[in-house]
């Protein structure tokens, strides 16, 4: 054979990323046990079927061994770190040691796959698996792969549906190794399996999910498993790839952390090695006779079996019958002992069992298996949940899930099932978008309204112009956002990386859906619900003088400074006068309708009519009245009159607050005769009490309008009485005379009545439109930019808020105390935080409060859809919001009556924050906590008030089956004393304020600065809290449900999802300050963007 002397020169000079392996080898030759010279250090390095050794790594190549017609020789002992390459051609053998056992292991591996017929091996196993593909497609090669719900609109599907419940997964199963083989004899093996997916119109392999490790077997029973969403493309014809892994240090297996492409394999040095790969046809697995598949593993080459694997049906609701023939204990430090083989139960499920270090679990009779299954067939889903009704409701609000399944045992050594579920939403979006429509139109009148002030002395018409130039800036800035967010296409969320972004400031961060179903062999299933979404605070705007808790107080002092200016008017004044315009607005063409109706019934002769038009006009005046007792319209009536240019006073104009006033001023509410009045009159015709008459006017009106019906109500009846009997045609006539009689003696009083109530309006709405511009005007700019921030926060808070409400009436539509609880008392919504109190976290903190806070001035209102859009209507302006939520006709039969007719649900939401990170740590130490001891200590005492309402309004059987009133009574006695004790990072306060809500009734919410990390330590430990305090969850499998939650369960995918990496943004200073339960699994954490 000849070689170019040259080239092999050139090529054992490339750089080190061009060869398969390099390093340091004791390299001499052997001739039978023999060696011939003392072994000498050499630098090899591997480059296909050529192994070049060299003096070191920078010299030239002395020898070129080629590894054709060789074989490797490793020897087995736990010491020995020497292999052999034994040469068919009878050379003297070729002796190498290395520096450590696994780089004998991983040189062992390279070696032997080096030559040709290795290669060959590989390339015929390529082949036989593109043959399979194409076999499998059909003869409609050019048509495109698309999801099933755009395959069913273009024609019969191409391939076989997989028949599922609907809303339910369309495909789960479990994984089990058996009899794996490990490189040496006496390895432990720490394995995981990856899952790939080749769909059946493609020939690419997609990376699906993977296995949490389990250490120290070789039959590992996988806790893990996998499931496929309702929407995933998946047919009967789609294959699925199993191939499982040896890690050797987690910390170092980089690959299952980053993203790669997927038909790129990994390098066998990046802390794993391959050990075998099998595939199965969905199809086979769901057509089985006993739902269980026992596939060989082999490896790459297909020339080797490694063990078997062991593919089983799930099925939720189903109870998992299983046996232990034996247990494995083949060494004191093996983690997770495993039991096998498997067997199928008649519920369709097949189980495998897990300890560690406990006794056999008993073995089950037929008749008990029997016993078993009836009782779980009994224990269903919870009503509402999977049925077809709910599903385009729930669909128009949730978006893309992601699936993951769990096994784990119980105490009493039976299994339980576990689903995790995450969702994004479209409210993510569709809410900021409804709320920043509504402030354009809410400042769009309040502009025009300032227009509408009529003429001004200068200095307040130059103080008018300068706030409505600012405003129209502001308003614009709002439009433009409005139309930035109107272009964005793509996915539902935000993620963490984009919380700094302008056009997206509105939109809450990472905002998600957290579930976990759980199925439990002798409880009913249960749904735990929590939703994940980053603190709702102004990212862009930034934290360097603080958030809204500290700006909003250090502006309302400086603002009582500003007198000499403008009239300082208190924030509840501003709010009072926000809402009488807002009532003005609502009641006004109301009652004008209302009136045109009453003369349409007169003109008509109807009696019946007139009453109930009459009534309802009673009803809306009696409203429109009643809003403007308040002193504050009177007293701003006054200030805007000194306003006007050369005005002159019959009375000293010196404005009063309405508290004030209140004491020695009282409304007329009868004046003597009825006058209008022209405008607001100027010098000296204006006279203080001349908003009394006026006022007065509207109800005066209204008693004439009502005394003149009963009157010819009361006509209409006697005339009937003595006409209707002598002559019935001469009634007739009598009847058409009085219509026109009714209508033409009505008329006038309802056209005063119209007259009175625009006169009241007018000046009303200047009065009031008047106070707002002292509140601009005080504050300029730094007004508007509060309210720009205080709308960003409240819109990140209101998006959770909406899919909370909604996720919660839809899985408690069946959940007849509930109901009851939400239209008697309201909904608890309970928000936990993880923020620090250290630098921008402590002004994020100081932001989510206030914005949580802000959810008070919000109810919801329960509407039947009147089309295919579900999505929440939002009414209202920024002191109060009404959000209506739309159900389907089926579902909005199953409300009560009270909230079938439209009545308003408040919300009671609350905070407890306790910080966990490396900066709660410097602010425990060298800074101050009292942010975080004000915000328990202030929601503690709405909680309690919440609970006191609860108690006293509901019977004690509404509340959870399980819970008594003295359980809670403790609950809160307990994180009262929590909060009082100001301990470091009392991480209880947050586990008791969760349990609270629970038993409440109450919608969970877990937020940090991202809902990323921090979040996901969170969520993960209360869904092992909760299978441990009410699942009865083995208690030594704990720790292991919590790192296969956090390792391979949704929460790792969120990570992925916001930063394009599975590892959470932690690094090992860190967390050494993290609370114990709140670390993460070794080799999930790293450096990764925030």
């Amino acid at each position: 054979m000849r070689f170019n002397a040259k080239d092999l020169a050139l090529l054992a000079k490339r750089p080190s990323g061009c060869f398969d392996k390099e390093g340091k080898l004791k390299i001499c030759r052997v001739v039978g046990d023999e060696k011939l010279i003392e072994p000498r250090e050499r630098w090899c390095r591997l480059k296909g079927n050529l192994l070049f050794l060299m003096k070191n790594k920078s010299s030239e190549a002395s020898e070129v061994v080629i590894l054709e017609r060789c074989w490797v020789v490793e020897f087995r002992s736990k010491t020995d770190v020497s292999i052999i390459l034994k040469f068919q051609s009878g050379e003297p053998d070729l002796y190498l040691e290395a520096a450590s056992k696994s780089d004998c292991e991983a040189w062992a591996v390279a070696l032997g796959e080096a030559n040709s017929e290795g290669l060959r091996n590989k390339i015929q196993q390529l082949r036989k698996l593109i043959m399979e593909i194409k076999e499998e497609r059909t003869s409609d090669e050019a048509r495109q792969f698309l999801p099933s719900s755009q395959v069913d609109t273009l024609g019969e599907p191409q391939f076989t549906s997989i028949q599922r419940i609907a809303n339910e997964p369309k495909l789960e199963f479990s994984l089990a190794c058996k009899g794996l083989v490990a490189a040496t004899r006496d390895r432990k093996l720490n394995t995981f399996i990856q899952v790939s997916v080749v769909h059946p119109a493609e020939h690419i392999l997609t990376r699906y999910s993977s296995t949490e490790i389990v250490e120290g077997t070789r039959d590992p029973l996988f806790l893990t498993g996998v499931t496929f969403p309702p929407e995933y493309p998946i047919y009967e014809e789609t294959k699925i790839k199993l191939t499982v892994y040896d890690v050797k240090d987690k910390s170092q297996d980089t690959v299952r952390t980053s993203v790669l492409p997927d038909h790129k394999e990994p390098r066998a040095d990046t802390g794993r090695s391959f050990l075998g790969c099998t595939t199965f046809r969905v199809g086979d697995l769901v057509k089985s006779k006993e739902q269980q598949l026992t596939l060989t593993l082999r490896t790459s080459d297909g020339g080797k079996t490694v063990g078997t694997i062991e593919v089983n049906l799930v099925k939720m609701g189903e109870f998992e019958d299983g046996e232990m023939d034996h247990i494995t204990t083949d060494a004191q430090d093996q983690k997770f002992l495993c039991f096998l083989p498997l067997k199928s139960c008649s519920c369709g499920f097949l189980s495998a069992t897990c300890a560690h270090n406990t006794e056999n679990l008993e073995r089950m009779t037929d008749r008990r298996a029997k016993e078993e299954c009836a009782l779980v067939r009994e224990c269903t889903a919870p009503e509402g949940l999977s049925g077809k009704d709910n599903l385009p409701s729930l669909n128009a609000v949730l978006k893309n899930p992601i699936c993951k399944l769990y096994r784990f045992p119980t105490s009493d050594n039976k299994w339980m099932r576990i689903r995790e579920q995450m969702a994004e939403t479209t409210l993510s979006f569709h809410v900021p978008k409804e709320l920043i429509n509504l402030h354009i139109k809410e400042d769009m009148r309040r502009n025009q309204e300032l227009k509408d002030l009529g003429e001004l002395a200068p200095h307040w018409d130059n103080m008018r112009k300068s706030v409505i130039a600012h405003c129209d800036q502001m308003l614009s800035m709002y439009q433009d956002t409005l139309a930035e967010l109107g272009k964005h296409t793509g996915s539902s969320f935000k993620s963490s990386c984009s919380k700094g972004e302008k056009t997206l400031e509105f939109i809450p961060i990472n905002l998600h859906l957290q579930r976990m179903h759980v199925h439990s062999p002798r409880l009913k299933d249960a749904l735990y619900d929590v939703i994940t979404v980053g603190a709702p605070a102004a990212h862009f705007q930034g934290f360097k003088n603080g958030g809204l808790r500290k700006l909003l107080s250090k502006f309302e002092a400086e603002r009582r400074n500003t007198g000499y200016q403008c009239i300082y008017y208190s924030p509840e004044n501003t709010a009072k006068a926000k809402e009488v315009l807002s009532n003005i607005n609502h009641l006004q063409p109301l009652i004008s309708s209302h009136a045109d109706l009453l003369l349409n019934s007169a003109s008509q002769h109807s009696p019946d009519s007139l009453k109930n038009s009459l009534k309802m006009l009673s009803e809306k005046t009696e409203l429109f009245v009643h809003a403007f007792k308040d002193q504050l319209v009177r007293s701003a009536l006054l200030a805007l009159y000194t306003a006007r240019p050369g005005c002159v006073l019959k009375k000293p104009a010196v404005p009063r607050s309405s508290a004030e006033e209140g004491d020695d001023l009282k409304h007329q509410d009868h004046p003597s005769q009825i006058k209008r009045q022209d405008s607001i009159p100027h010098h000296s015709e204006y006279d203080e009490e001349e908003w009394d008459r006026v006022w007065a006017n509207v109800g005066k009106s209204l008693n004439c309008v009502i005394a003149m019906v009963d009157r010819l109500l009361e006509k209409d009846n006697s005339s009937k009485i003595k006409e209707g009997e002598s002559d019935p045609s001469a009634a007739d006539c009598k009847v058409l005379h009085a219509g026109g009689d009714w209508y033409e003696q009505l008329y006038p009083l309802v056209i005063t009545l119209k007259d009175c109530m625009g006169e009241v309006v007018t000046r009303a709405k200047q009065s009031m439109a008047f106070v707002l511009l002292q509140e601009l005007a005080c504050g300029l700019p730094q007004c508007l930019m509060l309210t720009l921030r205080r709308d960003i926060v409240f819109s990140q808070a209101l998006a959770g808020l909406v899919c909370g409400f909604i996720i919660k009436l839809h899985t408690s539509l069946h959940d007849q105390g509930f109901l009851q609880q939400l239209h008697t008392v309201g909904l608890l919504v309970q928000y936990e935080g993880l923020l620090s109190t250290y630098s921008e976290e402590a002004g994020m903190l100081e932001d989510m409060a206030v914005g949580i806070s802000d959810l008070q001035k919000v109810m919801f209102k329960v509407i039947e859809a009147k089309s295919e859009d579900f999505l929440p209507i939002i009414t209202g302006r920024r002191e109060h919001y009404v959000i209506e939520v739309q159900l389907p006709a089926k579902m909005f039969e199953l409300l009560p009556q009270e909230i079938k007719e439209g009545k308003l649900l408040r919300m009671y939401p609350v905070l407890f924050n306790v910080g966990i990170n490396e900066q709660q740590t410097l602010a425990e130490r060298f800074g101050d906590t009292t942010l975080q001891e004000n915000i328990n200590q202030e929601n503690l005492e709405l909680l309690k008030e919440y609970y006191n309402l609860f108690t006293e309004k509901m019977p004690p059987d509404c509340l959870p089956h399980f819970q008594e009133q003295n359980d809670l009574k403790g609950l809160l006695e307990n994180l009262h004393q929590n909060i009082q004790a100001k301990r470091r990072k009392n991480v209880e306060i947050m586990w008791l304020a969760a349990t609270i809500c629970r038993k409440l009734n109450g919608v969970r919410f877990t937020c940090c600065k991202s809902a990323k990390d921090r979040t996901s330590m969170s969520v993960t430990l209360e869904q092992c809290s909760i299978l441990r305090d009410e699942h009865q969850l083995h208690k030594d499998f704990f720790i292991r449900a919590l790192d296969c939650m956090r390792r391979e369960g949704c929460r790792i995918e969120n990570v992925l999802k916001n930063v394009k990496c599975r590892k959470y943004a932690f690094n090992m200073i860190q967390l050494m300050a993290f609370p114990k339960y709140y670390r993460p699994p070794e080799g999930t954490y790293g450096k990764a963007d925030t």
